[in-house]
């Protein structure tokens, strides 16, 4: 491997990296965790290249706290594929988001290479450079760290400045470099804001479920996301979100019929059970109860999609950008549904909030406001309370 690697396990041997950091604002970083049995990831390794130096920080044995103060003052982070880095950087600094990146990967969608090109593939395509990524699935907690996976985590840094630059250059002469570098900002920004909790419940619930369903799959992801937190422990250990549909379906109203609820554990229900039936029957008042969701538009409106794509793409050519980055799939719902019911505009996903906002979004819900009349939401034929 071009260049060598220092690895960090104690305190005292991070004053270097400090001073190194302190000459310059610019950082590449990754990171290697584990989350298997855990709500929260667990931080193995870090790795830093700074200005040409890279250090590889043992995250089990070392308090990061002046280096998260460092990142967040940089001038920028760069990273590759950075969702989980920064969700793991944002528990371990518990500070706002880390949104001074440059997303490697997001900087190459700009440049026709899609949304989720490897690492390996893009320095591949980008620096006709080939990398091993054979310690992929490494256990990072066991100590010690094998020279292998030293070696593996160390390349994820090093070529991740040149890639960047290449990246950059191209953008600049294509004139999307400000563009990406804001998708990158609100990606960060999206990551580290939290769902309210009563909101949760949006994740499980669908268009079918009654108001009192509703409220009832609201009041057990509330309590289910307060037990996962306190025990740190992945949601799936507590009530998977199959068995969360299963309980509002039933409703079971005693132990027995709890007990009868397929894949709902014994231990879960020794502890739980009664608070789960508690969380089914003792609802706040109707007008507490969330709305109903909106039932997905249907196929009749395949004309109006289309129309909307082909929008996309004439601006999307105009522009220089992949229609795909213009505008993503998973926008079109809220869109639609912003024209159908009004309200407020932040809610549209943040990235139509930005610069794509005069160039698309405004144009796009002036346009379809004059099909509302397609738009009108269908709700399911079912009453809002339950007969149990």
């Amino acid at each position: 491997m071009e260049g060598t690697y220092q690895y960090i396990s104690t305190q005292d041997e991070l004053a270097e990296l400090y001073t190194r950091m302190a000459h310059t604002d610019v950082y590449a970083i990754d990171t290697e965790f584990i989350k298997v049995n855990t709500l929260y990831p667990r931080l193995g390794l870090l790795q830093i290249n700074v200005d040409g130096h890279i250090y590889l920080l043992d995250g089990q044995s070392l308090v990061l706290d002046d280096l998260w103060i460092l990142l967040f003052n940089a001038r920028q982070n760069i990273l590759h594929a950075c969702s989980e880095d920064i969700d793991l950087i944002h528990h371990y600094a518990s500070q706002r988001a880390l949104d001074n990146i440059f997303d490697t990967q997001i900087g190459l969608s700009f440049l026709d290479h899609g949304l989720q090109l490897s690492y390996q593939q893009a320095l591949l395509q980008e620096l006709g450079l080939s990398i091993d990524k054979g310690e992929t699935r490494s256990d990072w907690l066991a100590r010690p760290l094998r020279p292998e996976q030293l070696h593996y985590a160390a390349t994820d840094v090093l070529h991740l400045p040149e890639l960047a630059a290449t990246i950059k250059r191209q953008l600049l002469e294509r004139g999307t470099l400000e563009m990406a570098v804001e998708d990158c900002r609100t990606l960060a920004r999206d990551i580290a804001t939290d769902l309210p909790l009563a909101e949760l419940y949006q994740d499980v619930a669908t268009f079918k479920h009654s108001r009192q369903q509703l409220a009832q799959l609201q009041q057990l992801c509330v309590w289910r996301e307060q037990i996962a937190r306190a025990t740190n422990q992945p949601r799936s250990f507590i009530l998977k979100n199959a068995i969360l549909l299963q309980l509002v379906e039933k409703q079971p109203i005693n132990l027995y019929q709890l007990q009868r609820i397929p894949e709902l554990r014994p231990a879960v229900i020794r502890e739980h059970g009664k608070t789960i039936l508690d969380l089914l029957r003792y609802l706040p008042d109707t007008d507490q109860w969330p709305a109903r969701l909106p039932r997905p538009f249907r196929q009749r409106n395949q004309d109006l999609q289309d129309s909307i794509y082909i929008y996309v793409g004439q601006v999307a050519y105009e522009l220089n950008i992949p229609a795909e980055v213009m505008f993503r799939k998973k926008w079109l719902q809220p869109l639609l549904l912003q024209v159908a019911i009004g309200g407020n505009e932040e809610k549209l996903p943040s990235a139509l909030l930005g610069w794509r906002y005069d160039l698309l979004t405004r144009p796009l819900l002036n346009g379809l406001s004059s099909h509302r009349d397609l738009l009108q939401i269908e709700m399911a034929p079912l009453p809002d309370m339950l007969v149990v």
